[in-house]
């Protein structure tokens, strides 16, 4: 897919929002990509999980062992990119403010992990989410996301292969254009 096609998916869910938006990072945003909203039609879900599949090198496809995902954004397109490689989908849960694995997941030790998240701003949930993976013994070999919102500047460590890259300003809390800090602000994503 294109990024025009990506894109034109998130458009068609209501998914592309403009406003006043606090990101996960901390960091500000005029526009704001809802990834549950375009993963809430399994039909939409599946073709951008295969798309996603696509960007992935062969060699890299099939050294992969297993999916995992931090929860809670990456759980819906976690899934269906194990689904689309045909093995095991796994995530990783937050109860405490350190990703864990939960719910009698686990991984072998040296198994291969593709990290699979629906959008990297930072990469700073990318990186602890692959911290926890280290520490059950599992190696992440790649990452793949749904969106790239870091301008190319996340550093994870490994190959990254995101499906769209958008480059939408954001802004620390102490430095937000004038025009922005006149809207209202909504914290729309998964942690408070």
């Amino acid at each position: 897919m294109t990024d025009e096609e990506v894109l034109a998916e998130f458009r068609a869910a209501g998914a592309l929002l403009e406003g006043h938006f606090v990101l996960s990072s901390g960091r500000h945003s005029a526009n704001y990509l809802q990834c549950a909203r375009v993963l809430m039609n399994a039909e939409r879900a599946g073709k951008l999980a295969r798309a996603l599949v696509q960007t992935l090198p062969r060699e890299l496809r099939s050294e992969i062992e297993v999916v995992v995902s931090p929860a809670m954004g990456g759980v819906i397109i976690g899934h269906e990119v194990g689904r689309a490689l045909a093995v095991d989908a796994l995530f990783l849960e937050r109860p405490t403010g350190t990703f864990e694995f939960r719910r009698g997941f686990g991984l072998k030790p040296g198994q291969k992990v593709l990290m699979v998240e629906d959008v990297v701003t930072t990469g700073l949930s990318s990186r602890q989410a692959m911290e926890a993976v280290a520490a059950e013994g599992g190696i992440v070999i790649a990452e793949a996301a749904l969106v790239d919102r870091s301008a190319g500047g996340a550093d994870l460590g490994v190959p990254f292969y995101p499906l769209v890259s958008i480059n939408f300003p954001v802004y620390d809390a102490d430095d937000l254009p004038p025009e922005l800090a006149a809207v209202p602000t909504i914290k729309p994503g998964s942690r408070k």
